[in-house]
């Protein structure tokens, strides 16, 4: 679509993989419940990044690989896993096409991806991919702008800086995915949410940011370093507490293969 945001990853390796904070504990507690990620399941996650979902799963005993267009992404996980002691398989490719074995899967995931995604092709193939009675999830781990608060500020200025970007004023809740879902064929569905207080230094914090979308991914070099600067100056002056408490909140939809 002319004029939309076209994000290359692979920009923001360095910062992603030291700075975007991956599920919470809590999260692979409930998918744990929900019978998701079990030692040796199968597992593909979909739009891996640098292998925050993988690496988590993979720590609890699941057989997991996975799958990101950038070459680069993949790679920072791979250093990744090799600090944390766990090993994961990846593949470089698309979500809608992965290439991968039919039916070879008990669970496809997809953790903050889902949106880049052509959502209906992606649902065919996630469900030629898992097994009979396998499971898709779809989940999502979103800062939560509110009035006065540091998501707010950030957000404005990331539109600033870049008019593109359009990812602003969520509220963390996709129930388009669940449509999606049941127009694909797929049964038992089951969402939850629920909100966590994610803890951020200012450090921290304009890593993350610059690792997103809107900076890091689509802006130039040149111009990342005067956003970053002016990120510096609103956290000083107008949230100098350290660490902040940044809002957030977790989306999960679950659903059995058609």
């Amino acid at each position: 679509m002319s004029g939309a945001l076209q994000a290359d990853w692979g920009r923001t390796s360095e910062d992603y993989a030291k700075f975007r904070p991956g599920f919470p504990p809590s999260f692979f507690e409930r998918m744990e419940a929900h019978g998701i990620g079990a030692p040796g399941q199968r597992l593909l996650d979909l739009g891996t990044g640098t292998g925050t979902l993988a690496r988590g799963f993979a720590q609890r005993g699941a057989e997991v690989t996975g799958l990101d267009v950038s070459a680069e992404q993949v790679a920072a996980s791979t250093q990744l896993d090799r600090a944390a002691g766990v090993r994961v398989e990846y593949v470089v490719g698309q979500a809608e096409a992965t290439g991968l074995p039919a039916g070879a899967f008990d669970v496809v995931i997809a953790g903050q991806c889902w949106h880049w995604f052509d959502s209906g092709a992606a649902m065919a193939e996630a469900a030629r991919l898992l097994k009979p009675e396998g499971r898709l999830v779809i989940c999502h781990f979103d800062w939560i702008p509110l009035p006065g608060n540091v998501v707010e500020a950030t957000e404005r200025l990331i539109q600033a800086h870049n008019p593109k970007w359009r990812f602003f004023g969520g509220h963390g809740l996709y129930p388009q995915w669940a449509v999606d879902a049941g127009q694909a064929g797929y049964r038992d569905l089951e969402i939850f949410a629920y909100d966590h207080p994610q803890p951020a230094s200012h450090e921290g914090w304009r890593g993350r940011i610059r690792a997103s979308a809107g900076v890091g991914a689509t802006l130039s070099p040149e111009a990342v370093t005067r956003f970053d600067a002016e990120l510096a100056e609103i956290l000083r002056t107008r949230f100098p507490a350290e660490p902040l408490a940044v809002p957030h909140r977790v989306f999960a939809l679950l659903a059995r293969r058609p």
